[in-house]
């Protein structure tokens, strides 16, 4: 007789694709069933914050290792600070992929998300969005390279996020409309400095693609859904926590706050949310968003 969750492990030890080791954790976790009733919501709502835990694994290490070295690190060390932080990242990211905590097409999103992120830093620290105060040698211009790893956490995010929930989308938009927003916001991350800034625009357009869409997600048993638009918000808000920290944590500067740290201004949800949607449509094109009726095949299975 075959228990629940064993024909999932089979599969997946079997199957064509190569899967993390996540992936028989969650299968015996899905596979659990607890009593009726209160038991069983409280197990839901305790393996939905396992699961995007284990989504933001990468995020959270980084962030755990920048508030660490600021407490902790040496002033004397022989190895910069930012150049350490740049070596642990790259060595965090070596390990998933060597203990296959994560897969080849979520580390392809990763890269994609350092490259797009480390020419913007580039950019908005020329023009004094922001500074990294610190010496580093590891760098290009005023940029320390473990800088694109914090972008790439995002990208991370979103790619382990899609795959342990399982996304599907009803319905979604035409996908080269998606693309030419985000190009264009992008875009006016960059052009904003020396021209009319049209984000508002772009939050309009971004609201009149996706007003309509769900995201429907499977934590344990049941599918679930929440409006799109209102997923962005809540993934924005939290990034935004992270920046305090890491903020806090010595990690970059903005203007306001050389002569002390402060909380960053709320406003910067707004940058946030426009950088969630440039990270999702990345990922949708590696992973194809899929239809709530679909079948399983997206890349990051």
């Amino acid at each position: 007789m075959i228990e629940p969750g064993e024909q999932d492990d089979r599969q997946i030890h079997t199957g064509r694709r190569s899967h993390t080791r996540f992936a028989i954790i969650r299968s015996r976790l899905e596979g659990f069933t607890p009593p009726a009733g209160p038991a069983s919501w409280l197990y839901e709502f305790v393996l939905f914050g396992f699961k995007q835990a284990w989504a933001c694994l990468f995020g959270a290490l980084l962030l755990a290792l920048l508030l660490a070295t600021h407490l902790f690190y040496p002033d004397d060390a022989a190895l910069e600070r930012y150049d350490f932080l740049t070596v642990a990242a790259l060595g965090i990211q070596i390990a998933m992929l060597a203990f296959r905590l994560e897969t080849w097409d979520e580390a392809k999103v990763i890269l994609a998300f350092h490259v797009v992120g480390t020419i913007m830093e580039i950019f908005k620290t020329a023009v004094g969005s922001w500074v990294y105060p610190e010496d580093a040698f590891l760098r290009i211009g005023g940029v320390p390279l473990f800088s694109g790893f914090m972008y790439a956490s995002v990208g991370s995010y979103i790619a382990r996020v899609w795959r342990i929930f399982d996304f599907r989308f009803e319905p979604y938009p035409t996908p080269w409309l998606t693309w030419l927003l985000a190009i264009g916001v992008y875009i006016n991350f960059f052009a904003h400095h020396y021209l009319p800034d049209i984000r508002y625009a772009l939050f309009a357009g971004i609201a009149l693609l996706f007003w309509r869409t769900r995201v429907y997600f499977t934590v344990w048993q049941q599918p679930r859904w929440m409006p799109l638009l209102l997923g962005w918000l809540l993934v924005a808000v939290f990034i935004w926590f992270a920046e305090n920290i890491a903020t806090f944590a010595n990690a970059w500067t903005y203007p306001d706050q050389e002569n002390g740290w402060q909380m960053v201004s709320l406003a910067k949800l707004g940058s946030w949310v426009l950088l969630m949607y440039i990270s999702f449509v990345l990922v949708a094109a590696v992973a194809g968003p899929r239809a709530r009726d679909a079948e399983k095949s997206s890349k990051f299975s």
